[in-house]
């Protein structure tokens, strides 16, 4: 394992408050970097790449913003914690954490070999409840701080060839809602949430360990990485819901399995193959973060996104949505008094 021994730090102007987040070199985690720093916090990024860490340094530091990066396997509890020391030394105290690391491995379960499923379930599950175990020992103490949660439409309802990555998030809901619970029993002013994502147009698709024929993309309609991770600043500065969904396919997704899980297995079995899969041959030689960091042999950094910008939308309004409850309810409340009045006008034309 890669423990947190090797770090970069950039001094910048200001000092706002302080985030660490989690697989940060890449996709929603290099786009949650730059949304926090944007913000005017410092940030402090965890992940295994050397350039990745080194290019989300310099991304935080062009924003003005102290940044820390630190080169940590999160499936290794005693690495997680000397990187949380870390921070705090050169940072300071830890206002927010968020979890965002993980791995996965695009094959049916037949083809996923035992120590392959392990490896996905240590990153992904126990990652994020390391995570959280050395954010909370921080946090509660001080009676303050926020927990950040990445989970997915995934979390809910499992899809074909991704076995391993649906059950570890299905985990980390579990995990969540019961340390929520208890976090609620003790009046604690640490809180968690948990942000649920749609499909993304991400680096993942050309560096998780792949067993298809064919290239793999995420399930259509595909969003740009900047829309989850506005949602997950937004939840950081919000973090009494519970949870947010991200994406009109995400909301779609979910209450369908509530109210017909057995039509949607149906559905996802004879579409979920095809619809997770290019019409591009896999290269046989491409690149794999299972084991090790993918920006490790030649120094790539793979930034935040993926090979789908032309497909990829740039703008959810069910996320504005989500994020303006109060507003929605005061609209719908609005229309329908109106569509009330409206009617009662009607009937006394004709009396």
């Amino acid at each position: 394992m890669t423990h947190a021994s090797t770090s970069k730090t950039h001094q910048a102007r200001g000092t706002g408050k302080i985030v660490v987040v989690t697989g940060g070199t890449g996709g929603i985690g290099r786009a949650t970097v730059r949304a926090f720093a944007a913000a005017g916090y410092d940030v402090a990024v965890l992940a295994r790449g050397q350039a990745g860490l080194d290019a989300a340094v310099q991304d935080v530091a062009s924003a003005g913003s102290r940044s820390l990066g630190i080169e940590t396997d999160v499936a290794d509890y005693s690495a997680v914690r000397g990187a949380a020391d870390h921070v705090e030394d050169k940072l300071g105290p830890i206002d927010c954490w968020v979890n965002v690391a993980f791995t996965s491995v695009f094959s049916r379960f037949v083809d996923i070999d035992p120590d392959e499923y392990r490896r996905v379930t240590e990153v992904n599950y126990l990652g994020f409840v390391y995570a959280t175990m050395v954010a909370l020992s921080k946090m509660l103490p001080r009676d303050r701080g926020t927990i950040v949660q990445v989970g997915s439409a995934l979390a809910y309802r499992g899809i074909p060839l991704q076995t391993a990555y649906c059950g570890s998030k299905h985990a980390i809901q579990g995990f969540h809602e019961a340390l929520r619970c208890e976090l609620l029993h003790e009046k604690s002013n640490v809180h968690v949430t948990m942000v649920q994502m749609p499909g993304t147009n991400t680096p993942q698709f050309d560096w998780v360990r792949s067993k298809l024929l064919k290239k793999a993309q995420p399930v259509p309609p595909i969003y740009q990485p900047e829309i989850p991770a506005t949602a997950v600043l937004y939840a950081a500065e919000h973090p009494r819901r519970r949870e947010y969904w991200v994406g009109g396919s995400t909301v779609g997704t979910l209450i369908g399995d509530k109210l017909a899980p057995g039509l949607l297995d149906r559905y996802l079995a004879r579409t979920g193959f095809s619809s997770q899969q290019t019409d591009t041959d896999r290269p046989a030689n491409q690149p794999e973060n299972l084991w090790q960091p993918a920006d490790g042999p030649d120094g790539r950094d793979y930034g935040a996104h993926g090979r789908f910008d032309e497909q990829a939308k740039t703008r959810s309004y069910q996320l504005w949505a989500s994020q303006h409850h109060g507003l929605v309810a005061t609209g719908a409340a609005a229309v329908g008094a109106g569509a009330g009045a409206l009617a009662w006008w009607g009937r006394q034309r004709h009396t």
